[in-house]
């Protein structure tokens, strides 16, 4: 006597209940309108960076100009002054210099940050270029540059008061990673400092070009990650996709009716 082939009953799928249904189609509206807004928010961000670029190319290029004064200190702002061209006219203290770590296209090296008194007694913390680890024999008290009156121009730019290469700042161990601006000139016994220090340019210390080993300015990197415009067309697909999804709950759910 021959088997006979098994039947395969295959039970019919119950459509969804209105609650469930109603519960997706809650959900599915709220994450697609949030896809939605991260990826607007994205493009709002993009417009923003690309002005902010664009103001401080402006800064860039533009005539140098007094650096902010006392009565300005509190105004000075990452957004309205980072990067600005400004000029100081005064001497330095050189014997109150610090070594800060540097990485920069010339190798691994130190930032040289001097206090620089102004003719008006304001003093503002002036990072004259890089130096190497032999300079000085690892020392930052060496005179360098010129002595006396003279004019810095360079780069206005914001304290750093968090230590880089994920390390703190040691003032009592002369260690320094970042250029905290408060915390060198309080470590130097320097009063009456402005809160942000400026980046010498290559006119104020040509460094190497004279033969010497002295400090190389100019070396600001001005670099801005633009990459708005990639997170926007990655929410905007995610949207996409629960578009997509809502129409497969759809489909299903017709074939279950």
């Amino acid at each position: 006597m021959s088997a006979s082939p098994a039947t395969n009953h295959e039970t019919p799928r119950s459509p969804r209940g209105v609650f469930v249904l109603g519960l997706l189609a809650l959900f599915g509206a709220v994450v697609f309108a949030a896809f939605v807004a991260l990826g607007t928010w994205q493009v709002h961000r993009r417009a923003w960076k690309h002005e902010l670029i664009a103001r401080v190319d402006a800064r860039v290029h533009a005539q140098p100009v007094d650096a902010p004064g006392r009565g300005q200190w509190p105004q000075v702002t990452a957004e309205g002054d980072e990067y600005r061209r400004v000029k100081l006219a005064g001497t330095f203290l050189p014997e109150k210099s610090v070594r800060v770590r540097a990485s920069t296209e010339l190798g691994l090296g130190s930032w040289l940050m001097t206090p620089f008194r102004r003719d008006n007694g304001e003093v503002v913390l002036v990072n004259r270029g890089f130096v190497t680890p032999s300079w000085c024999g690892g020392k930052a008290t060496c005179p360098t540059g010129p002595a006396g009156h003279t004019t810095v121009t360079g780069l206005l730019r914001m304290t750093e008061p968090k230590g880089a290469f994920l390390q703190k700042n040691d003032p009592a161990g002369e260690r320094w990673f970042s250029r905290d601006v408060a915390a060198i000139t309080q470590a130097g016994g320097v009063a009456d400092a402005a809160p942000y220090f400026v980046d010498a340019d290559a006119a104020s210390a040509p460094g190497r070009t004279d033969g010497s080993d002295a400090p190389v300015g100019g070396l600001t990197v001005i670099a801005f990650p633009d990459n708005h415009l990639q997170y926007a067309l990655t929410w905007y697909a995610l949207a996409l996709l629960t578009l997509v999804g809502a129409w497969v709950v759809w489909r299903d759910e017709r074939k279950r009716r």
